[in-house]
């Protein structure tokens, strides 16, 4: 029975650390990635479509983005789009081919990504304290309602904090790997 509650609670801390990383694709570095994409959503013929299923997404370069519309006359919706959600790119078209030259990032620039990248970590670790909690009021129940003794319920309890320092790190793990890619010049 504390099994199922521990499973499950693992099973949601891994979906925190899913969404963090992420979260953290769009996160741009000094790097390009066409995760920093993700979200621009253009209108394809009155149906909002991310850009990845109206055009081939490539990275030729370390800043560069390409993207490849799949009908020519995309070419200036893709480019609104890109414009209105406002990444700080500018794209360039030579009539095939949207370009995104990813300017290099300031040193201000790269401690400001930073500490997003420390806020988001933290709201991670947050969700993650808060699964911790859940499933330790749902083992107290069990152990209130007498399905379990006092005796699992402790052990269990120090499995479901086990658990969560595991998940901890992990968070900090990716925190430290997006870092090192931000700071790196």
């Amino acid at each position: 029975m504390t099994k199922a509650v521990i499973n499950s609670m693992s099973t949601h801390m891994d979906k925190t650390i899913e969404a963090l990383r992420k979260e953290y694709q769009k996160v741009r570095t000094g790097r390009a990635s066409t995760g920093f994409l993700d979200d621009i959503r253009v209108d394809f013929y009155g149906t909002l479509s991310p850009l990845s299923q109206v055009a081939t997404l490539s990275v030729p370069e370390p800043r560069t983005i390409n993207l490849q519309p799949w009908d020519a006359k995309m070419i200036p919706v893709i480019e609104k789009a890109i414009m209105n959600a406002n990444l700080g790119v500018t794209p360039a078209n030579d009539g095939k081919v949207i370009r995104l030259n990813l300017p290099p990032l300031t040193e201000e620039r790269r401690k400001d990504i930073v500490k997003q990248l420390k806020k988001l970590a933290e709201e991670a670790k947050v969700a993650v304290r808060n699964i911790r909690r859940d499933a330790n009021d749902e083992l107290k129940k069990l152990e209130k309602d007498k399905k379990i003794s006092e005796d699992e319920l402790k052990r269990a309890e120090k499995e479901v904090q086990d658990v969560t320092n595991t998940h901890v790190t992990k968070i900090d793990d990716v925190l430290l790997h997006k870092e090192k890619e931000v700071m790196e010049v």
